[in-house]
């Protein structure tokens, strides 16, 4: 049986990365975050990094694409959005910015219908009309501590679900501002068959992942959960019925992403 290859290492950031996104329509292409204040693309084809972007003295907590153009790209540092085009090279002048949030923001997300959500340690969630320019909503009293995770749901335009650090899980219609469902993954009902070891580390939320619309016939339509206690959570969404199946696993987990029909974690060993 062969060794497993030695893991890549991309290198182009001065301190710490913060976030990591990938391409869909130019596969190999990653972009990346840091507390350096950068964003690093790289090309999986090539050795270095291609290009950096300064984009201030303040740590870039999270990226997103514009939906249907990868070229506009949204970048997240303290309280405040910035909108680039790279294309533009080195004149990293924003063409966009947006300082709704009053507290430092965790992470930003783009929907297919011009609607960016904006989740801040204060516990709220802006949610911007992007081709408007302007703030469509504020999502307020679904979390009592830091929102550390938001995502649109594909296949209902109008409803987002966030993850928080008080370990609640809401859903909610932005049309209306207000959330219809409220699970606390810190319960004893939510706790219940909880593995050894994990009792001492908090149900937080510090991660959420949904499947694009082109793998739902797959996948179906589900939302993944990486909790603070070492539980991935697989909730199926059909239509007000949720069907809740809670995996563990030996360490608390920080993040979650899809590859194909795959599932990727990662965690604090």
């Amino acid at each position: 049986m062969s060794s497993p290859a030695e893991p890549r290492r991309l290198r182009g950031h001065r301190s710490t990365a913060t976030c990591c996104i990938a391409s869909r329509d130019r596969p190999g292409l990653v972009a990346t975050s840091g507390e350096d204040g950068c964003v690093c693309w790289f090309d999986m084809r090539c050795k270095d990094v291609q290009l950096v972007m300064e984009i201030g003295k303040e740590a870039v907590s999270s990226l997103c694409f514009k939906p249907g153009n990868e070229d506009i790209i949204y970048v997240s540092s303290g309280k405040e959005v910035k909108c680039f085009d790279v294309r533009l090279g080195t004149s990293w002048t924003p063409l966009e910015c947006y300082n709704y949030n009053k507290e430092e923001i965790n992470q930003i997300v783009c929907s297919s219908k011009s609607f960016l959500a904006a989740a801040d340690d204060g516990g709220e969630i802006k949610i911007i009309d992007i081709r408007q320019q302007c703030l469509y909503k504020t999502l307020r009293n679904g979390h009592s501590s830091i929102c550390s995770s938001v995502q649109f749901l594909p296949w209902k335009p109008w409803e987002v679900i966030t993850g928080g650090l008080d370990s609640k899980l809401v859903m909610w219609d932005f049309s209306k501002g207000r959330p219809f469902k409220v699970v606390d993954l810190g319960s004893s009902e939510m706790k219940s068959g909880n593995s050894t070891g994990q009792c001492f580390n908090p149900a937080f939320v510090h991660s959420i992942a949904l499947p694009d619309v082109d793998m739902l016939d797959k996948l179906g339509k589900i939302c993944v959960v990486a909790r603070g206690d070492g539980g991935i959570d697989k909730i199926q969404i059909l239509g007000g019925d949720y069907t809740w199946i809670t995996l563990w696993v030996v360490i608390p987990l920080l993040f979650l992403a899809w590859h194909f029909q795959c599932l990727v974690s990662g965690g604090s060993s």
